[in-house]
């Protein structure tokens, strides 16, 4: 089996502009390859997660990745799949968030001498003539063509504005750049990315008269066809200050059974043979709950290495138990005075604990029958609950949360 043909039975591929040319260059490690990451927060999330991945699949079978951080187009604000603007970055913000891309980025990709590149955009863009672009590479590009994408069709009734119609030429400039400086042949991304990838191809079609090529990868998204990596806290991120590897595996653990072997397939490294095995016997509840472990595990040994994997499982296998009392479960620490004579309503405490947004929303969910304080269920919305030593709080079926004083 090629590499071309693991990733179609991986399910990763979404569009291609030749795809025969694709498969024999990357398939014979001939491909020079960029993906590019808006610098837009000072952590990569998982929706990144699967663009790195791939890059360390390509690099194995001795293909050269280019990491493009966007210095200059985080500067602009990519309107791809957004309803609105985004915010603006400083600088000085985008700087930092390159830096700290590079620090994660270096646990998926090998960047020693030869191995890949990372380059940030903003070492050209921003320093370009205006004039200049408008004259060499404004003319290459049909205002009417880009009014058909879908990436600007959708933004046309709420306002698109003309900063942002530039991000397609921007990015299109990228990769005629690199297919200047380094011989960059492919430009992958997300599917939502197809619309600017093209504007690129056509670029280097124009200017230079050669071919190059773009590949589309698969959205990550859940069975209702929603993005996934994303919580009631927002999004997953891969900085264990920002997501703890506890809410990572978490997280993982607890996707839906339709997700799991998508998931599996697409993200993690374990042989296709073994994972399609797997899916044959996903009969029965132990069967999604050991693949959800296993994914789980695989995720977070790639974000967080092997020891943290270890430790989080170990702490899951507890929890599932009922045992309920991790170390590394979220924990909420309570000042005495929040007390009543050494008790909290229950209503307080899952909002004080984020368990719920709101006095009626943790009211629902007691009344539903969704609460359970150290495994007893809790259905009185004014129960008082005596905090001594630690108190386990249980959400659903999935959800666990610590409780001590302070």
């Amino acid at each position: 089996m090629t590499l071309f043909e693991e990733l179609k039975r991986r399910g990763l591929i979404a569009q291609t502009t030749n795809e025969q040319e694709i498969a024999n260059l990357i398939n014979q490690g001939k491909a020079t390859f960029y993906i590019g990451f808006d610098p837009t927060a000072d952590s990569l999330h998982v929706g990144h997660f699967m663009a790195l991945c791939l890059m360390k699949r390509l690099q194995m079978a001795g293909n050269r990745p280019i990491a493009l951080v966007g210095g200059g187009t985080g500067m602009i604000g990519d309107p791809s799949g957004k309803s609105d603007m985004r915010k603006m970055l400083t600088q000085e913000m985008i700087e930092h968030n390159c830096e700290c891309f590079r620090k994660q980025m270096s646990r998926f990709i090998d960047f020693s001498e030869g191995k890949a590149l990372l380059v940030n955009n903003g070492d050209w863009l921003l320093n370009l003539n205006y004039i200049d672009v408008l004259r060499e590479v404004g003319a290459c590009f049909s205002v009417n063509k880009m009014l058909t994408f879908e990436c600007y069709k959708q933004r046309m009734e709420r306002g698109l504005t003309f900063l942002e119609f530039n991000y397609m030429i921007m990015q299109s400039y990228d990769f005629y750049k690199l297919f200047m400086d380094y011989g960059c042949n492919m430009q992958f991304g997300g599917d939502d990315q197809w619309a600017n990838m093209l504007g690129g191809t056509e670029l280097i079609r124009k200017k230079l008269g050669k071919d190059a090529h773009a590949m589309t990868i698969t959205l990550l998204l859940n069975s209702e066809g929603k993005k996934m990596g994303k919580t009631e806290k927002g999004a997953v991120w891969l900085d264990a200050e920002k997501t703890s590897p506890y809410d990572f595996f978490q997280y993982w653990r607890n996707i839906g059974d339709a997700d799991v072997v998508k998931c599996l397939k697409m993200l993690t490294f374990i042989p296709i043979e073994e994972i399609e095995e797997m899916e044959l016997h996903m009969d029965s509840g132990a069967a999604y709950n050991k693949a959800k472990e296993t994914l789980a595990f695989e995720l977070t040994q790639l974000v967080h290495g092997g020891e943290e994997a270890q430790k989080q499982l170990d702490a899951a296998r507890a929890i599932f138990s009922g045992c309920g009392n991790s170390a590394d479960m979220p924990t909420t620490t309570l000042a005495a005075d929040a007390l009543t004579d050494g008790a909290i309503g229950i209503l307080s405490l899952l909002v004080q604990t984020g368990l719920a947004p709101s006095i009626s929303e943790a009211r629902r969910l007691v009344q539903q029958g969704g609460i359970a304080v150290n495994d007893a269920k809790v259905t009185d919305p004014k129960a008082q609950i005596t905090i001594e030593g630690e108190v386990i709080i249980k959400k659903g079926k999935k959800v666990f949360h610590k409780v001590v004083l302070g």
